[in-house]
């Protein structure tokens, strides 16, 4: 008989420091703790304005009654502003110790020696350290936190905010409107090409704690530039919320790739808005690995506004033991000649649940536009889980639509082969795991896939056996 995954021991980013804030509003969310964080951040009035309607938007929208199980999360018993040091450092050496040793112990420094062109690290509720290297400030490459923005660069800020991801477009991204705090903003300019990744660090240290980071990403014609980020957050015995919000403008001829490694403990509700809007001939790239976290709920999006332009959404699920992983992707055809590809993997273990949940919508007009989604889920055991909803939505005849679904199980026969040459049963289900998501792996930066390879190792740990 099958042991059932535990999570807790198979997380190794669990560990937690001291919750030593220089500030913290009270728990709970209303509309004084929305001006408490405007005040306290020294907003300029139009964006505390900002807030202030989009709390109203959160108030009147009903939590999703479709996804996953949201009953449990209890939104008035979260901290929504977490501050863990009044500054900002350049310098890591600078950065306070506590905080250090969380990203000394995940390596986050190391990584940015070695391959990066910039490193941005949020704990809690802020940024508290930004570095872009200076070969990239020099050809004009803007790569700051999102409060810093709002100041240095306001008109950028006003011009593109909340444009693709409005308030009004869900409950949890009008409840990030109302109290955002962090996240990366990324300018690149005209015909500049970062050949190196910029990389984002989110940590979640305090327990019963919201995170709502707000990332805006804008590339010129013709620019280039890759963001990665990762996440993860220490196990508590309460429940914590990320409800970051993402937007993406890829001008024409631009293209961009952003990769998220998320490995948020299994306290953790992960309810995440990200989109991208592709102007003519532009390519946008989402790469999405999902491997921790109670709850995911994450549909990235490809809006084709070009003629031309051509997205992709590569995404992958591991849902352990009690998790609910319901993920998938979007492309939305609004152009003629548009292309977008959904590729979906999902691996389910224990009483794990992968649900795909997608949407391709062609418009009229949208002539000789393709899509091609497939949706690959992989079960461990027999009490694992895998759904698949897809909606595609065609107006438009002249056009080429495919769809592919698969889900399959762990061969005796494949285990029985590798364990008669001496691997565990974990090692050799590991093994077959690794193969069935190679095709998202080998888009991952080294490193990147190396991590995501060794998580999965670690998390079958106890799994099988």
């Amino acid at each position: 008989m099958k042991k059932p995954v535990n999570i807790k021991n198979a997380y190794e980013y669990g560990f937690h420091k001291p919750d030593e804030p220089s500030f913290k509003v009270p728990v709970g969310i209303n509309k004084k703790i929305v001006e408490m964080i405007s005040d306290y951040k020294q907003e300029p009035e139009w964006m505390k304005e900002k807030r202030l309607k989009a709390y109203d938007v959160f108030k009147q929208k009903p939590l999703p009654l479709w996804g996953a199980d949201l009953t449990k999360l209890n939104l008035n018993k979260l901290c929504y502003y977490n501050n863990p040091s009044q500054n900002k450092y350049k310098s890591w050496a600078k950065v306070p110790k506590n905080i250090k040793d969380t990203y000394d112990a995940i390596g986050v420094p190391e990584a940015e020696k070695r391959f990066l062109a910039g490193v941005g690290a949020q704990y809690d509720s802020e940024v508290v350290y930004h570095h872009l290297k200076e070969q990239w400030e020099s050809l004009g490459v803007i790569f700051t936190d999102t409060d810093t923005a709002i100041k240095e660069y306001p008109e950028i800020i006003k011009k593109y905010f909340g444009t693709i991801i409005p308030a009004t477009d869900n409950k949890f991204a009008a409840l990030n409107t109302a109290v955002w705090s962090g996240g990366s903003f990324v300018y690149v300019p005209k015909g500049v090409h970062v050949t190196i990744p910029l990389q984002a660090y989110f940590r979640i240290n305090a327990k019963a704690v919201g995170q709502f980071e707000r990332t805006l990403i804008i590339a010129e014609e013709g620019s280039y530039v890759h963001y990665v980020e990762g996440c993860s957050a220490p196990i508590y015995t309460t429940d914590s919320l990320h409800a970051a919000v993402v937007e993406v403008i890829v001008k024409p001829g631009a293209r961009v790739r952003y990769t998220t490694i998320q490995n948020w403990s299994g306290d953790v509700y992960n309810l995440v808005t990200k989109r991208m809007m592709i102007y003519e001939n532009g390519v946008g790239e989402w790469i999405d690995g999902n491997l921790g976290a109670k709850v995911t709920m994450k549909y990235p999006s490809l809006f084709l506004v070009g003629k031309g332009a051509r997205g992709e959404v590569l995404s992958l699920a591991y849902a352990a033991d009690g998790q609910h992983q319901d993920t998938g992707g979007k492309a939305i055809h609004l152009a003629p000649e548009t292309t977008s590809t959904i590729t979906s993997k999902s691996v389910s273990v224990g009483n794990g649940r992968a649900s795909y949940r997608g949407q391709v919508k062609i418009i009229k007009g949208a002539k000789k536009s393709k899509s091609f989604v497939r949706c690959d889920a992989l079960l461990i055991d027999k009490t694992s889980r895998s759904d698949t909803y897809p909606t595609n939505e065609v107006a438009e005849e002249d056009v080429n639509l495919g769809h592919e679904a698969s889900v399959s199980k762990v061969g005796e026969q494949q285990l029985f082969y590798l364990m008669s040459r001496g691997l565990s049963e974990a090692l050799a289900t590991s093994l077959i795991i690794n193969g069935f998501i190679e095709p998202i792996v080998r888009e991952l930066p080294l490193e990147y896939a190396v991590e995501l390879n060794r998580l999965i190792n670690l998390s079958m740990e106890g799994a099988v056996g």
